[in-house]
């Protein structure tokens, strides 16, 4: 089958496409045909294209570049009906993120094309940089940097009321207990921390965790932070009612996804005192518009969406989906399917 295979390899400026062809060529050798897109991310920001989401690059683009290929590699290229549509030999997909959102799933299996992914890709990046915000926040880190930053000595940290709070012997809640979730308790543990999870698909105990209800959760933790994957029905799970329920003087972190948290009651939480801090990686639009009212937010930690951002997590994407596919050449059964029916 590698001898009449033609694979596109679709990266960009992070997975880059070189990370890409060099990952299946070292799994598969040199007997596929390899050809090589670049899409602009991030210089240009990912956007909606048709009606696939965190997309780069456009459909007539693609149409083009597909043509006569079977197997597509890509982090963030758009797969709509369109395109699908068009891409008569196609017969695998794979996509290097945590979830193919950038793929139309339902026109993918309609043509028969199976679509899989890369979990785990971004774990222990994730999770370290998830940390960081906890620590950055708790700690007045970021604060202290950008007031040094103007040559000034700033002694206020000082005072009990304006003093950090420590991970060690806190309560920490995690909304979600996936790949992320498990390595941040690793690390919370190892502080001294005791973590509460609210997971829907986690009914007991594991790791030395207590599992607890949402509510329970935020009113017990002194610092919680967001480790959900979006859906429909967990939208703006964290809103002023929920905020409300927090200790007076509490930490949020929102590593995960921006729609998560209802902005606006953040910014009324911190200007209230009801949160002592906050540090965000996500957000409801991105880039953010000038007007956005987080940029005036106190005691606010804001980082542009780099929680997934390292050298290894690019590399780790390219082997893994480069694994993906050696697997479909053998006709061995996929790790990482996104739609099942296709079989």
């Amino acid at each position: 089958m590698n001898e009449a295979l033609t694979i596109l390899a679709a990266g960009d400026e992070f997975v880059r496409t070189d990370l890409l062809a060099g990952a299946l060529r070292d799994k598969l050798g040199d007997a596929p045909t390899i050809r090589e897109l670049e899409l602009p991310w991030p210089t240009t920001p990912w956007s909606s294209v048709a009606e696939v989401d965190e997309a780069a690059g456009d459909e007539d683009t693609m149409i083009a570049a597909l043509d006569g290929i079977q197997v597509a590699v890509t982090h963030l290229a758009p797969f709509t009906e369109r395109v699908l549509a068009h891409a008569q030999d196609l017969k695998l997909v794979v996509v290097s993120r945590g979830g193919p959102v950038n793929v139309n799933l339902d026109a993918a299996t309609k043509h028969g094309i199976a679509v899989c992914y890369a979990p785990g890709r971004n774990a222990a990046a994730a999770a370290e940089f998830a940390v960081g915000l906890m620590l950055a926040a708790c700690r007045s880190i970021a604060a202290g940097h950008h007031e040094l930053a103007t040559r000034t000595w700033p002694g206020h940290y000082f005072r009990y009321e304006s003093a950090g709070i420590e991970l060690g012997d806190s309560t920490v809640g995690l909304v979600g207990y996936g790949a992320i979730g498990r390595r941040v308790t690793t690390v919370l543990q190892a502080f001294g921390a005791h973590v509460l999870v609210y997971d829907p698909m986690i009914d007991e105990a594991e790791d030395g965790v207590e599992v607890v209800r949402l509510d329970e959760l935020l009113a017990r933790s002194r610092v919680v932070s967001l480790h959900a994957r979006l859906t429909m029905d967990n939208r703006g799970m964290i809103g002023a009612r929920e905020l409300a329920l927090m200790p007076v003087g509490s930490v949020l972190v929102n590593s995960a996804r921006g729609g998560l948290l209802d902005h606006d009651a953040l910014c009324d939480a911190l200007e209230s005192g009801q949160l002592s801090a906050a540090a965000l990686d996500t957000y409801p639009a991105e880039p953010l518009p000038p007007d956005s009212r987080l940029f005036d937010a106190p005691r606010l930690v804001m980082t542009p969406h780099i929680a997934g951002c390292s050298r290894e997590v690019a590399e780790n994407a390219a082997r893994i989906c480069a694994d993906e596919v050696g697997r479909w050449v053998a006709g061995q059964p996929l790790a990482a399917l996104a739609n099942p029916d296709v079989l």
